[in-house]
């Protein structure tokens, strides 16, 4: 979605708004919680209650990254994001609007997939279940497996973008010290 740039609201120093700081930090949080639960729960020999503990807690945190990403996506379009300081060449800018694209596109997959391969598997997601939604995925060992394979190689192309989104930031932080870092770090007042 392209703005004119009369319609873009202007912030102090190019910072995101604060809903938009909160959805980027919890987004993280939750996906970097979920890769390493992911790792350890398919291992084999694991403790069989830590292992559905494990499992428990990737499938229905999987579900609230999905419900975050999709709010966050409409906060976005809504409230697109500040522009980048004058400093950053226009290659890196494009480069930055692919990263966040695929960001979002990687993660939508890897929740969808996740739960086709769940629920096609004819497994339970406790809290979608616990509220009674009925699963639109028919039981199917063929879907269950090919949507375990696309989550599976998702995954490795998401760690591998989110390790780069990650480079990025702190390579701006640490080595130019220009303010894109600070744009999305939560600023606390003080009273």
């Amino acid at each position: 979605m392209v703005v004119a740039p009369s319609a873009v609201p202007t912030l102090s120093a190019g910072a995101y708004r604060a809903p938009a700081k909160v959805f980027h930090w919890l987004t993280a949080a939750l996906v970097l919680s979920t890769i390493p639960a992911g790792q350890l729960m398919v291992r084999k020999g694991l403790d069989r209650p830590l292992q559905d503990a494990l499992f428990i807690y990737h499938k229905n945190i999987g579900m609230v990254i999905l419900g975050v990403v999709l709010l966050r996506l409409v906060y976005r379009i809504r409230h697109p994001p500040p522009p980048l300081p004058p400093s950053v060449p226009v290659w890196q800018r494009r480069v930055a609007g692919l990263t966040h694209e695929a960001l979002y596109l990687l993660l939508i997959v890897q929740a969808v997939s996740g739960y086709i391969r769940v629920k096609a598997g004819g497994f339970p997601i406790e809290w979608l279940d616990a509220w009674g939604i009925p699963s639109p995925v028919p039981r199917s060992g063929g879907l269950a497996d090919a949507a375990q394979a696309v989550h599976r190689w998702n995954r490795l192309l998401l760690i591998a973008l989110i390790a780069l989104h990650i480079g990025a930031a702190l390579f701006h932080a640490v080595v130019l010290r220009d303010g894109v870092f600070q744009r999305m770090w939560p600023t606390f007042r003080r009273r």
